[in-house]
C-alpha cells in the first residue's frame, strides 16, 4: 500500500525549470541515419500496402541503433526526467497520412497505443477544430488556455506538425517539483492528497466518478493524477461539494504547479515529438491565435502509450490506459 513520503523526493525525477535553464541534454536531434531509418520503415510499410493504424511493430521494421535509442527514451520517461523531445522529423516533405504512419510507428517501438476516445482513436487531433460555446468541446479541440494535468495512459506524446501563428506554447512541471513545494510550504495538507478523491472523466465506475488519491508513493516513485476540474467535477456529480481545508489543498497544489520557478516552457517546432511520463510530469499549453486558412492552423498528433517498464502502482491508485475497445464497452454494458 501506499505510505505517506515526508521526505523531499530526490535525484532527475525532481528537476526544476528554472535549473534546467540553459540545458538542452532533454533535445535529442534525429539524425539522418534516424530519419533514413523511417523512411525505410515508411517505404516497407506502403510496399506490404499497409497504413495507420493497421499494422504492427513487425510490419515498421528499425534498426538496432534506432531501438536502442527509443529505448533509452524509454528509461529515461520512467526512471529519468520523465520527458524527452526528439526533434527534426522532416514533416514538410510528407503526407497527412505518411505521417500518421510514421509517428504510430515510433510509438509502437517505445510501446503499446492505446483508445483515446470512445470511438476508438488511436491517434488524437490536437487542433483548433472545436465550437467553444458547446459545452461538450474539449479545451484541446478550440485555442484556449489548457490547464496543467495528466492523461490517462502512461506516457503522452505530442507531435507538431504545424505551429500557431502566435502562442500555443508548451509547458511541462514536474510532480516531485510540486511535491516538494507542498512539503516546503504546507507540510500539514500532504495527507488529504493521499486520501480517495472522486474525480470525473478519468476513474469512472461505470457512469459514475470513481475514486483515486492525487498523490500515491509506492515501492520507491511518487505517482501523481491531477486536473482540477474533473476532480470538482466529479464531487458535484456525486453531491459531495469540496470542503474548505479541500479547496485550500487544491489551491496549494495550483500555487506550487504555476510556480514559473519550477516549469519548462517550449515551442514545439513542426517535426518535434515531446513525450511525457503521465505519473511524473502535468503537462499544458498556453492559448494561441491561429491562421485564418484551414491548411495553416496549428496541428498536433496524440499519441498515449501503454509502457512496458510503467512502474507498478498502489492497489488504491487505479491505473489507466485509455479507453477500452468499443466491443469490451458494449459487453459490460
Amino acid at each position: 500500500m501506499s505510505i505517506i513520503l515526508q521526505t523531499p523526493v530526490t535525484g532527475p525525477a525532481a528537476w526544476r525549470g528554472d535549473d534546467l535553464a540553459g540545458d538542452t541534454t532533454w533535445i535529442h536531434h534525429l539524425s539522418a541515419q534516424a530519419i533514413a531509418a523511417l523512411d525505410a520503415a515508411l517505404a516497407h510499410l506502403q510496399q506490404q500496402d499497409l497504413a495507420f493504424p493497421n499494422f504492427t511493430q513487425a510490419d515498421f521494421p528499425l534498426p538496432a541503433f534506432f531501438r536502442a535509442e527509443l529505448a533509452q527514451h524509454a528509461d529515461t520517461l520512467e526512471n529519468g526526467r520523465g520527458f524527452v523531445l526528439l526533434r527534426g522529423l522532416p514533416v514538410a516533405r510528407y503526407s497527412d497520412e505518411q505521417i500518421s504512419a510514421i509517428y504510430y510507428g515510433v510509438g509502437l517501438h517505445l510501446g503499446q497505443p492505446v483508445r483515446q476516445n470512445p470511438r476508438g482513436d488511436l491517434l488524437g487531433l490536437v487542433m483548433n477544430v472545436g465550437d467553444k460555446t458547446q459545452k461538450t468541446t474539449r479545451v484541446y479541440e478550440t485555442n484556449s488556455y489548457l490547464p496543467y494535468h495528466t492523461d490517462p495512459s502512461d506516457v503522452v506524446g505530442l507531435l507538431c506538425v504545424r505551429k500557431a501563428k502566435e502562442g500555443g506554447l508548451s509547458s511541462l512541471v514536474s510532480v516531485g517539483a510540486i511535491y516538494n513545494e507542498i512539503l516546503r510550504t504546507h507540510p500539514e495538507l500532504l495527507g488529504l492528497y493521499y486520501r480517495q478523491w472522486y474525480c470525473a472523466h478519468l476513474c469512472e465506475t461505470g457512469t459514475e466518478p470513481g475514486l483515486t488519491p492525487i498523490f500515491s508513493y509506492h515501492q520507491g516513485k511518487l505517482t501523481c493524477r491531477y486536473l482540477r476540474q474533473y476532480l470538482e467535477l466529479g464531487h458535484e456529480m456525486r453531491n459531495l461539494p469540496l470542503t474548505p481545508v479541500e479547496v485550500q489543498a487544491l489551491d496549494v497544489f495550483d500555487q506550487a504547479m504555476h510556480m514559473p520557478a519550477l516549469r519548462l516552457d517550449m515551442m514545439l517546432e513542426p517535426g518535434d515529438m515531446q513525450f511525457a511520463n503521465n505519473y511524473a510530469v502535468l503537462h499544458s499549453r498556453n492559448g494561441f491565435e491561429d491562421h485564418d486558412a484551414p491548411q495553416q492552423r496549428r496541428k498536433l498528433l496524440r499519441l498515449w502509450l501503454k509502457m512496458p517498464n510503467a512502474r507498478a502502482l498502489a492497489p488504491e491508485f487505479p491505473g489507466r490506459n485509455g479507453f477500452a475497445a468499443p466491443e469490451a464497452q458494449a459487453q459490460a454494458a
